[in-house]
């Protein structure tokens, strides 16, 4: 596991214009000094990443977010208060500091506290906010082991912090705080109320990561299915809630919301490596809890 040698070497690299790859609460991340844009095109560069899509950027504290922030408003104050350190990435006005490859060149930034241990000894010994989109090619599942990152990567994995398991699973949350409100542009497993559901158009910059309609997705076919009705071509695997059905294997999948975002992506991980036709999944209910898990199945499966 990490030792403090580990995270001075990776400090230095970040520090250094690098890429590391770490570990949140969230998912593994590839991380960049996100003050220095030669060293943040790197991350797009490798993962294979359109530059309309923005990068979350990390810090240790709301001390820092505020140093980033053009605006901080009471309601994000409130905010991170609550949510901080935690799955949860506000998206305000950023100072001139940020630049334009952070943003996908909008006047905004996604700012995060994360809540591994880690992560955050990290961002302390680093000394400069980082720029981390998860630790994968892009639209395929997020990594939530160092190994998950190892096997996207290869030979081209950067310095690797292995922390272990994410114990959330899902990406954050993202919320647009606004003049007029705030705004859900991506669901995650923290529930912020009042808060109200944003489109995005699929051409133009998207003011948050993971807007893509194609995204989070295994090489194997993913199929969305209710009440058991599996596909009869082939021979596919079958996560299953409610409705038990006959497949080559069945597999029943946590009844609570957050066991089962913690053991997704995991588990369509192992299930790409071993050749099925198709992965069929029963979709979750439609209530608060699970919107973030409808939402990445529903990616994984267009």
């Amino acid at each position: 596991m990490v030792n403090d040698d580990d995270i001075r070497k990776a400090a230095q690299i970040v520090r250094s214009g690098g890429l590391v790859v770490f570990p949140t609460e969230t998912v593994y991340g590839l991380g960049a000094n996100a003050l220095d844009a030669t060293a943040v095109a790197k991350i797009y560069e490798l993962k294979g990443r359109p530059r309309t899509s923005p990068l979350i950027v990390h810090v240790p504290g709301a001390e820092q977010a505020r140093e980033l922030a053009a605006d901080w408003s009471e309601e994000a104050e409130l905010l991170a208060r609550q949510y901080w350190p935690g799955p949860l990435t506000l998206v305000v006005p950023k100072k001139s500091v940020i630049p334009d490859e952070v943003t996908a060149g909008l006047s905004t930034v996604g700012l995060r506290v994360p809540r591994h241990p880690v992560a955050l000894a990290l961002l302390n010994a680093a000394d400069v906010p980082i720029a981390a989109p998860s630790a994968n090619r892009f639209t395929q599942l997020s990594p939530t082991t160092a190994q998950h990152v190892r096997e996207a990567f290869g030979d081209e994995t950067p310095f690797l912090l292995d922390g272990g398991p994410c114990k959330v699973g899902l990406e954050s949350t993202v919320i647009a705080v606004t003049k007029d409100g705030l705004e859900v542009l991506r669901p995650g497993m923290a529930f912020v109320e009042a808060a109200a559901e944003a489109t995005q158009a699929e051409a133009a910059a998207h003011r948050s990561p993971g807007q893509h309609k194609k995204h989070y997705s295994p090489r194997t076919r993913v199929l969305l299915v209710a009440h058991g009705h599996l596909p009869q071509e082939g021979r596919g695997v079958y996560l299953w809630l409610q409705h038990e059905a006959k497949a080559a294997l069945a597999m029943r999948m946590p009844v609570s919301a957050e066991e089962y975002a913690a053991q997704l992506y995991a588990r369509l991980h192992d299930l790409d490596g071993e050749e099925w036709d198709w992965i069929a999944v029963e979709l979750p209910p439609n209530t608060k809890e699970w919107s973030a898990i409808r939402d990445r199945l529903t990616r994984a499966a267009y």
